[in-house]
C-alpha cells in the first residue's frame, strides 16, 4: 500500500520490546489503532547485547507478559538468552502485534495542533497519543578514561562480550560487580581464564534461602508490587543497582568471596588511570561487608515472614563471610601485569535528545506519574522502577502498560473514524 507524506496513527508505540509488545497487548485489548515502531528487530537486545551463556536471574514463572505467561516446562529453571529471544518473538506473533521494524525515530516533536510529529527512517508520521517503550539503557556507558589505556590491551563494554574465546589470550579485568559485572567475570572464572574484577557497591541476594528460591518468597512478601511512591528510597530507588547472583545451572548465589578464594583477584572501585597504572580506591571491604549486609538483610525478611505467617520451612543459616580482603593493593600497573583484555561492565547512559519535548527533569530523566508525563498525551513505559520493582522486568511491564492504556482509553483514543484529519493519510494498524 502506498502513503502520502506523512502517515498517521492514532497511537505510535516507539521500541517494539517486551515493554512496546505489552503496550500492544493493551492497546489492541482497547481496541485503538496503533503501530509499534522498532528500529532494529525484536527482541534485538536480548539477541545481540547478551553473552553466549546468559540466562535470567528471576525464575521462569516470573515470564508473565499479559496473555502469554511462561509456556514450557521448567517454571523454576531460568530461560537461556535464545530461549528469552523465543519467548518474545513468539508472543509478538501470538498477539499479532503491528509491528514495523527497520524503522528507527529520529525525531520527536509536538505540531502546533497538539499531534506529535516523528521524523522516521521510512518517513514522517503523527500520532494522536505516544509511547515510548524504549527503556532506559540506550548508549554504552565506558568511562573516557578507558581513553588512557594503551592500545595493545584490547576492551570492550559488557554488551558486546559473547564469550572467554572471543578475546585474547591472558589475564582480566572486568570494571563493575553488579549483575552483568559478577556474572561475567564467573564466565570468565568458569573458563579457567585469571580474572581481576574491580567491585562496586552493587547488593548482592541469595538464590535459595529456607526451601524456595528468594524470588518466591520475595513474591509472596509483595516486593515485586511495591509501588515506588512506597519505598523508604522514594524515586531515589531508580539509580540503585539490581542485586547480583545467577541464574545460571539451575540457579546459585554469586560470592565474591568465594571466588577470591579460588583465585579471582578483587579490588576496589577504579578511580583513575595515569600512565598505565589504574588506581583503585581502599573501599573493597566496605563493598563486600554492604553486599552480604543486604543478603543477610533479605534472609531476616524472609525469617520474619515464616514466623509470623506460622509456615514450616527448613532452617536457614544466614551467610558468613569465607574470605576477608588482606593487603588488596589500590594500585595496578598494566604493564607488570599479564591483563590483556578489560571488559567495562559499567552500565549504560539515556540518550533521549532526538525528543524535543518538555518532559524532562534536571538530570534528563522523563518527569511522570506512573508512566504518564508531564507532556499530555505522551508515556514512558519499560524503565526500571517505573512503578515498581517489577517494571523493567517480564513481571510487572504488562500491569504498567495496562494502566497506561487505560489513561488513553479515557482521553477518548479509540477506534473511529469521524474526526480524522482530511489533510494527512491514516494508516490502519492492520495495514
Amino acid at each position: 500500500m502506498s502513503f502520502s507524506s506523512k502517515q498517521h496513527y492514532r497511537v505510535i508505540v516507539i521500541g517494539g520490546g517486551q515493554a512496546g509488545l505489552a503496550m500492544s497487548y493493551h492497546l489492541s485489548r482497547n481496541n485503538i489503532d496503533h503501530v509499534v515502531l522498532e528500529k532494529n528487530t525484536i527482541a534485538h537486545a536480548w539477541k545481540t547485547q547478551r553473552w553466549d551463556a546468559f540466562c535470567l536471574v528471576t525464575p521462569n514463572w516470573q515470564c508473565q507478559l499479559p496473555g502469554f505467561s511462561y509456556p514450557g516446562n521448567d517454571p523454576k529453571g531460568f530461560m537461556l538468552r535464545d530461549d528469552i529471544v523465543a519467548y518474545v518473538e513468539n508472543y509478538a506473533k501470538k498477539i499479532s502485534a503491528p509491528v514495523r521494524e527497520g524503522v528507527a525515530v529520529t525525531r520527536l516533536k509536538r505540531e502546533e495542533d497538539g499531534r506529535f510529529l516523528l521524523t522516521t527512517t521510512s518517513g514522517e508520521m503523527s500520532a494522536d497519543q505516544i509511547v515510548l517503550a524504549v527503556g532506559g539503557y540506550h548508549i554504552p556507558n565506558i568511562p573516557r578514561m578507558a581513553e588512557r589505556i594503551d592500545t595493545s590491551i584490547t576492551q570492550i563494554h559488557s554488551s558486546a562480550y559473547r564469550n572467554p574465546g572471543q578475546l585474547p589470550p591472558g589475564d582480566f579485568l572486568v570494571v563493575g560487580s553488579g549483575q552483568s559485572g559478577c556474572q561475567i567475570a564467573e564466565d570468565l572464572h568458569l573458563a579457567g581464564r585469571k580474572v581481576h574484577l574491580a567491585v562496586g557497591s552493587a547488593p548482592r541476594c541469595p538464590r535459595v534461602y529456607r526451601g524456595r528460591d528468594a524470588v518466591e518468597w520475595l513474591d509472596d512478601l509483595g516486593q515485586y508490587d511495591l509501588p515506588v511512591d512506597k519505598h523508604s528510597l522514594k524515586e531515589k530507588v531508580r539509580k540503585n543497582a539490581n542485586h547480583y547472583l545467577t541464574g545460571r545451572d539451575g540457579g546459585r548465589d554469586i560470592d565474591l568471596r568465594k571466588f577470591a578464594l579460588e583465585g579471582m583477584r578483587l579490588y576496589g572501585r577504579l578511580q583513575d588511570i595515569k600512565n598505565g597504572v589504574l588506581t583503585f580506591a581502599d573501599d573493597l571491604i566496605a563493598d563486600l561487608d554492604n553486599a552480604d549486609r543486604v543478603y543477610n538483610g533479605i534472609c531476616g525478611l524472609i525469617d520474619d515472614h515464616i514466623s509470623k505467617a506460622g509456615i514450616e520451612a527448613p532452617a536457614g543459616a544466614h551467610y558468613e563471610p569465607v574470605w576477608q580482603p588482606s593487603g588488596i593493593p589500590t594500585e595496578l600497573n598494566l604493564a607488570n601485569s599479564n591483563i590483556k583484555s578489560i571488559i567495562w561492565t559499567t552500565g549504560f547512559r539515556s540518550d533521549w535528545s532526538w525528543i524535543e519535548l518538555p518532559m524532562f527533569d534536571g538530570a534528563g530523566y522523563p518527569t511522570h506519574t506512573r508512566g504518564i508525563t508531564s507532556v499530555d498525551g505522551a508515556y514512558v513505559l519499560g524503565l526500571p522502577w517505573l512503578y515498581t520493582w517489577g517494571s523493567g522486568r517480564f513481571v510487572g511491564v504488562g500491569r504498567d502498560a495496562e494502566y497506561i492504556a487505560a489513561s488513553i482509553v479515557q482521553k477518548g483514543v479509540k477506534r473511529e473514524t469521524a474526526d480524522r484529519p482530511a489533510s494527512v493519510a491514516y494508516v490502519d494498524s492492520a495495514a
